[in-house]
This record gives structure tokens, C-alpha cells and sequence, in this order.
């Protein structure tokens, strides 16, 4: 996204609030404020924690602005990959309660502006894939949504499930072979 009716880039913003440009940060915060707060919302299921993740992963921001490599990823993903694992991290200092796939894949949409055009299409299909994920059993459900949306590792998933490694990944596969055959089909 370049220069333009969209405004700056995220890397231009990032280069910015890496040199202290106050403008530049404050367009950065608001251009990242919601995603940051609505992913550690949906691991956390607590407004404090989240609000404390959100500072804290601007904070990781700022500290690593001027270390970040375009040339590893976007610099949308690197901001909610930090978020995501302050998130997790402070997820794990509590007791472990798992949240229906259901509300993860409703809370999960894309990122950025789209417009209406895109809103309807991604809209149609997040709920073909939200009616193919209500229809897979519920362990497959939860091992498949720990591992897409949480990012758990198969041994994670078995840890905190307290299921053999080698049923998670049984599970995850099935789930995946069943909703890529219903994704299909809808199609």
C-alpha cells in the first residue's frame, strides 16, 4: 500500500515511528490499535489483558522498529505475531481456557480497509468455513483451530488436551481433509 488516498505505507509509518516521528506513530497505532487489541481480546477473553498486550506489543514495536527486514514478511503480520505471542505468553501464566472455535473464527476477519465488494466475498466465505468448522467433531474443531489460529504445535496441543502427540495430529489432519472436501463442495 503506497502513498495515496490509502495514506502511508505500514513500512513507511514503521520507518517513521522508528525516528520518532510523533505523526508517524500516532497514524501506526491507529492503523494497528484494533487488530492488536481484537487478537489478544480473542486469546485472552479479558479487556485489561488485552489492553496491557496492546501496549506492551507497541512497546516490542517501537523497541524493534529499526530491526524489522521487509524482506522476512509485512509488517502487518510481524506486528500481530508479536501481539499473538505476548498474548499466549500471558495465556500460559493462567489457568488454560479454551474458547469455542466458533467465536475465533467469528472474531477473526481480514486485515486492512476492504470494501464492500471484499467485505461481501470474505464475508460468504467466513461463514462457509465457519458452517464446515461447526460440522467437524469437537476435538478435531479445537485441535485444528489451536493450531491455525493459536499457532500450538501439535506437542502444545497435546500437552494442553492431555491426548497423546500422535492423536492431535490425527486429529488436525482429519479436520483438515474434511474441511477442505467441504470447502469444495460449496464451491
Amino acid at each position: 500500500m503506497g502513498e495515496g488516498t490509502w495514506g502511508p505505507s505500514d513500512e513507511a509509518l514503521l520507518a517513521g515511528l522508528a525516528s520518532g516521528d510523533e505523526e508517524a506513530t500516532a497514524a501506526f497505532v491507529r492503523r494497528f490499535h484494533r487488530r492488536v487489541y481484537g487478537l489478544a481480546f480473542l486469546i485472552l477473553g479479558d479487556a485489561d489483558a488485552a489492553s496491557d498486550v496492546v501496549q506492551e506489543t507497541f512497546l516490542r514495536v517501537w523497541r524493534h522498529a529499526e530491526a524489522f527486514d521487509p524482506r522476512r514478511g509485512a509488517v502487518g503480520p510481524w506486528v500481530l505475531s508479536i501481539a499473538r505471542n505476548l498474548a499466549v505468553d500471558q495465556l500460559r501464566l493462567r489457568r488454560w481456557s479454551p474458547v469455542e472455535p466458533a467465536t475465533l473464527w467469528l472474531a477473526a476477519g481480514p486485515s486492512g480497509e476492504p470494501g464492500p465488494e471484499e467485505r461481501a466475498i470474505a464475508d460468504a466465505e467466513a461463514e462457509q468455513l465457519h458452517r464446515a468448522l461447526g460440522e467437524l467433531p469437537l476435538e478435531q474443531r479445537r485441535a485444528v483451530v489451536l493450531a491455525a489460529f493459536y499457532g500450538r504445535t501439535a506437542r502444545e496441543i497435546s500437552e494442553l488436551e492431555s491426548v497423546p502427540l500422535g492423536t492431535v495430529k490425527t486429529r488436525i489432519r482429519s479436520a483438515l481433509l474434511k474441511l477442505r472436501a467441504a470447502l469444495e463442495v460449496d464451491r
